[in-house]
């Protein structure tokens, strides 16, 4: 059977005009090429146009990590503060409006009213700098800051900040 089809090809084949010949050989040649461009040539062109874009991506990583290493180390290298200083530290920090603290031993437990997300995360960033005070418990509840702004988030709620535990002023 497949004799007989390659037999009828070559008859089908002679039968052609030279000039006929010679453009299907041409319309042959540009199917390979197409074919050898569309498996071999665009695939590897593809990886490296996002070969930069991903290398700019994972340097903005690697600058991001740099940075956070930086900080982490700056952090590691500070001398704990003692409780009382860390809380008068604490107390210095600037009190957006809706926060309240109130000291208990080690601990201060924080009350939010209807604070906007962005100020309650740059006050904890002040603190933990400032004071070396971390979040230890975190109970809010997310609640629209008014109706004119209703997808403007702010918290509700309390956290627990947790003192530094450095030498105490007197300790020997």
């Amino acid at each position: 059977m497949i004799a007989n089809l390659r037999h009828a090809g070559q008859q089908r084949w002679l039968a052609l005009s030279a000039r006929e010949q010679r453009g299907l050989k041409w319309v042959g040649v540009l199917l390979l090429v197409v074919l050898a461009w569309q498996v071999l040539i665009a695939p590897a062109q593809k990886k490296l146009r996002q070969a930069d874009a991903q290398r700019q991506a994972v340097a903005q990583q690697l600058a991001h990590m740099q940075a956070l290493q930086t900080q982490a180390q700056t952090l590691q290298q500070r001398t704990p503060l003692s409780r009382d200083s860390a809380l008068k530290v604490l107390q210095g920090v600037a009190l957006p409006s809706g926060i309240q603290l109130n000291p208990q031993g080690e601990r201060v437990l924080v009350t939010l009213k209807a604070v906007p997300a962005h100020v309650v995360s740059d006050w904890l960033a002040q603190v933990r700098v400032q004071a070396q005070a971390l979040p230890g418990e975190v109970h809010l509840t997310r609640t629209p800051i008014n109706s004119a702004t209703p997808n403007t988030p702010a918290w509700d709620g309390s956290l627990v900040l947790m003192l530094p535990r450095g030498a105490q002023a007197g300790a020997s």
